[in-house]
């Protein structure tokens, strides 16, 4: 006889990141860029900060160009953004995985399927069935209505009410 554990996790399909930068929520200041350049440096407001307020990410570019660094520094404020959306939804995916997964350790067990005894039991709501050929063939109807009864008597146990 041989005793192994399995865990599965359900998640949905990640999805792509869409980021929406809303004009109110930026602020963009111009000031004269340092650095070479000569004299056209000292008379022109060309580099550009942007700020993303709920955030407080700030994006600073300072090139020759206002147009192109205030392009440039929305295309890397895009990128910061969308990256930190991306870490935030790995995160919350990861922390779903863990709370369906638990530690996989055979005291967390759900179902024994016995094949010497032909039996099957689901150790959450303590039902047993001499069926397991049935069961393995999909024959599952007498598990879901009992774990269909459990939930219903746990959610009117929850309400306060006797069932």
């Amino acid at each position: 006889i041989h005793t192994s554990a399995a865990t599965v996790a359900v998640l949905p399909e990640a999805e792509e990141v869409d980021i929406d930068i809303r004009a109110e929520d930026i602020r963009i200041d111009t000031m004269r860029a340092s650095g070479s350049g000569g004299q056209h440096v000292n008379t022109t407001d060309s580099a550009v900060r942007i700020t993303h307020l709920p955030t407080g990410i700030m994006v600073v570019q300072a090139e020759k160009s206002q147009h192109q660094n205030r392009a440039r520094a929305m295309q890397i404020l895009r990128a910061r953004l969308y990256d930190l959306e991306r870490s935030r939804a790995d995160e919350e995916r990861s922390s779903s995985r863990k709370s369906q997964v638990g530690s996989g350790d055979r005291s967390e067990r759900i179902r024994t399927y016995n094949f010497p005894q032909g039996r099957v039991t689901d150790h959450r709501i303590n039902l047993t069935l001499y069926k397991l050929d049935r069961v393995m063939m999909g024959e599952l109807d007498e598990v879901i209505d009992a774990l269909i009864a459990d939930h219903q008597s746990k959610l009117l146990a929850d309400m306060g009410i006797d069932g």
